[in-house]
């Protein structure tokens, strides 16, 4: 589907990412990799942190201990950087551009669901205090049955949670981790940031600077209401 025929398409649900798609807590993600990385006294590899973005917290204590050749550390690893991450989250959560406002206008019209590579409790608890939670139906996480991302079943499981065949649904995202997840379980996607060079540009049907694009919000307000 190319971008001209998303915006004249009409999803039967939308699926968000929350970190750095609804919540701006990517860059809380980066500062608990890099005190984490200071705690044990480790340095971070060169290009960790594109590496490390939109990877579940456990799979990036594994790369963190991988990639700087401590595999007896990957537990206290990925236990650090979950309680370091959660603290700073706690400190500030800050909604990112135009989430709030698609959110609230999607959720009047369409079926919504989070799909998350974060815990259950992070995950609301940020929506809560933005005021979103209300929003969205469903609140999807790894779990014992349901990998995390690339893995596509937490976006599988979400359009499945909403009533609607993946095809149906659109995911909105922000990493290519995501992107992928979303692709693979047969969602169409919007990427949030720059469109990168070569194949990974393909993984989203729409690229947006954010939330807050014109084209977006115009699509929004012409094509959910039908």
């Amino acid at each position: 589907m190319t971008a001209d025929q998303i915006l004249s398409w009409s999803p039967s649900a939308i699926v968000f990412d929350c970190d750095g798609t609804l919540m701006d807590t990517e860059r809380h993600w980066q500062e608990a990799r890099n005190i984490t990385f200071r705690i044990f006294g480790l340095n971070p590899p060169p290009g960790f942190a594109d590496r490390a973005k939109g990877v579940h917290y456990t799979e990036c204590g594994a790369l963190m201990a991988q990639e700087t050749g401590k595999p007896d550390l990957v537990d206290d690893l990925a236990g650090t950087l979950l309680n370091t991450f959660t603290a700073l989250v706690d400190q500030d959560p800050v909604t990112m551009p135009g989430a709030a406002a698609l959110v609230r206008l999607a959720a009047r019209h369409r079926p919504l669901a989070v799909a998350s590579n974060c815990p259950r409790s992070m995950v609301e608890s940020c929506l809560a205090r933005a005021g979103l939670l209300s929003c969205f139906q469903h609140v999807v996480v790894p779990g014992d049955d349901v990998r995390p991302k690339p893995e596509p079943d937490v976006y599988r499981a979400a359009a499945r949670l909403c009533g609607v065949p993946p095809h149906e649904a659109l995911a909105v995202e922000d990493s290519l981790t995501g992107m992928e997840s979303a692709r693979r379980a047969g969602l169409r996607v919007i990427g949030i940031g720059t469109r990168p060079p070569g194949p990974d540009a393909e993984l989203a049907d729409l690229w947006v600077a954010s939330l807050a694009d014109s084209e977006l919000l115009t699509w929004a307000r012409s094509r959910l209401g039908e």
